[in-house]
């Protein structure tokens, strides 16, 4: 470090440049999160045919289990076969038709962002994201002097931002 170069100099310079490489992650997660708030809707979905075999004679309960649909309820039964709202289920064969809704493959991949686990690679993407945004935040304080007004501002928009954000979690 030179002398006449002191620490806020250097936070500036990496809070812009990280600044300007963290606006295309950050793009990328306002997509996938405004995706994502739609989840239980129908919105961006698609109908998707699915043929399974599963184990034959399952109680009406054990169906839902095993081709994983929520909220599974049998409409009505005629032979062998049970209709459910998305198909129709074959209790001497076990073989399983029906629809469900999906979306679309690239949107699918832009939700994982926010899912990932640590079973997933894209959790070192959501660590580093996460770090460096609390940087970010952080490292914003150092573009004015403490003494200035504006620095003082700052902090009151800082507080109001974490009360705001404190208030709507208790709310829900």
């Amino acid at each position: 470090m030179s002398k006449n170069k002191k620490v806020p100099y250097y936070v500036r310079i990496i809070h812009r440049y990280l600044g300007f490489f963290l606006a295309g992650i950050m793009s990328v997660y306002a997509l996938s999160g405004v995706v994502l708030i739609f989840r239980s809707t129908d919105f961006l979905k698609y109908d998707q045919s699915v043929e399974r075999k599963i184990k034959p004679d399952l109680e009406n309960e054990k169906i839902g289990k095993a081709l994983r649909i929520r909220d599974f309820e049998v409409t009505k039964t005629e032979g062998n076969l049970i209709y459910f709202k998305q198909g129709v289920y074959n209790m001497q064969t076990g073989v399983a038709n029906y629809t469900k809704k999906d979306l679309a493959p690239a949107l699918k991949k832009l939700n994982q962002l926010h899912k990932s686990t640590t079973n997933t690679p894209l959790y070192w993407l959501n660590i580093f994201f996460g770090f460096s945004l609390l940087f970010f935040s952080l490292s914003a304080f150092w573009m004015y002097l403490p003494k200035a007004k504006i620095f003082r501002k700052g902090l009151y928009f800082a507080f109001g931002g974490i009360a705001l954000t404190i208030i709507l979690l208790f709310i829900q």
